[in-house]
């Protein structure tokens, strides 16, 4: 008769934990934690990124950041940005995905058409953006051209008026696919029993949607609307590629002047105090979202 099994002691399911967990403590602790020490450190320096010379200057860097104008501009173009992207892609993402869920034939293919632009890079889809708003040659002027509408030729890319624009459209136009795949499943769980219930009830589509899918809704609304801002919030492909901030500064924004102040004019340290003051922006807006999604959990 074979010998019952016994358990290993405690101590070597310990040390195996360790043995996987390890690694990963490690390269977490050197490519994470380790860079946001320093970085806190050299947020408090004059340090160009180059020279072995770092001075310490307390918080003369934050001080600057705290009066400058254009970090003030940017980040007015930072809430404005975010606050547009939020709405008009989750706008866009669920029109598309109301569409599609009606869709009897090719529906994978819809499906995968628009949510083909997400697997695009950011610079690739810039790119393809920047041809498509150039002044001479653009596909929207070439359009106003051929219906005789000359005059409405506009410089996208060159005229503070409508260059946020033209990015904001060009990243609804990357992001709403993904976004729509959320939706898509969140529709797969509204009861079709309720929407037939409505329409007999004498319900029009507007109506069904308003007072039955849309509250359904809701838990994928919070999630798409929660990964927009944080995304939203760090869009820096499209500007560094379309705009290069400007025309002027018109189109910098947090992370881009992060960027920008950091290794074009050399300031690493007044740099890194940017990055760190976005980090707090970024903390602010999620604990806000985290917050107000436990608050709905608890409603319901």
């Amino acid at each position: 008769m074979s010998a019952a099994w016994t358990p290993k002691p405690r101590k070597f399911r310990i040390s195996y934990a360790l043995i996987f967990i390890l690694p990963a403590f490690i390269f977490y602790m050197l490519f994470v934690v380790t860079p946001t020490i320093s970085s806190v450190y050299l947020s408090l320096t004059s340090w160009d990124g180059v020279s072995p010379d770092i001075r310490f200057i307390g918080l003369d860097n934050f001080v600057e950041l705290w009066r400058s104008e254009r970090v003030h501009n940017a980040l007015k173009n930072t809430l404005i940005l975010s606050v547009a992207l939020v709405i008009l892609e989750n706008a866009a993402a669920i029109v598309l995905a109301m569409l599609v869920d009606q869709v009897r034939w090719f529906r994978n293919f819809f499906r995968s058409a628009f949510y083909l632009p997400v697997l695009l890079s950011g610079v690739v889809m810039s790119f393809i953006w920047t041809v498509i708003y150039n002044y001479n040659f653009g596909v929207l002027n070439q359009l106003f051209e051929s219906w005789g509408l000359a005059s409405l030729k506009i410089d996208w890319l060159g005229d503070t008026r409508y260059t946020m624009i033209a990015i904001i459209f060009s990243i609804v136009w990357k992001s709403a696919g993904y976004y729509m795949i959320i939706y898509l499943a969140a529709l797969q769980s509204v009861p079709q029993e309720l929407i037939e219930a409505s329409r007999i009830d004498g319900a029009n589509r507007w109506q069904q949607f308003l007072h039955i899918t849309f509250p359904l809704l809701a838990g994928a609304v919070t999630v798409c609307m929660t990964l927009s801002m944080i995304n939203s919030l760090k869009v820096f492909d499209q500007i560094a590629v379309m705009t290069d901030g400007g025309p002027g500064f018109s189109t910098e924004t947090l992370t881009y002047i992060v960027y920008k102040v950091g290794f074009g004019e050399m300031r690493q340290g007044y740099g890194t105090a940017n990055a760190l003051a976005l980090f707090g922006l970024i903390l602010v807006v999620s604990l806000i979202q985290v917050a107000l999604l436990r608050k709905r959990e608890v409603q319901l």
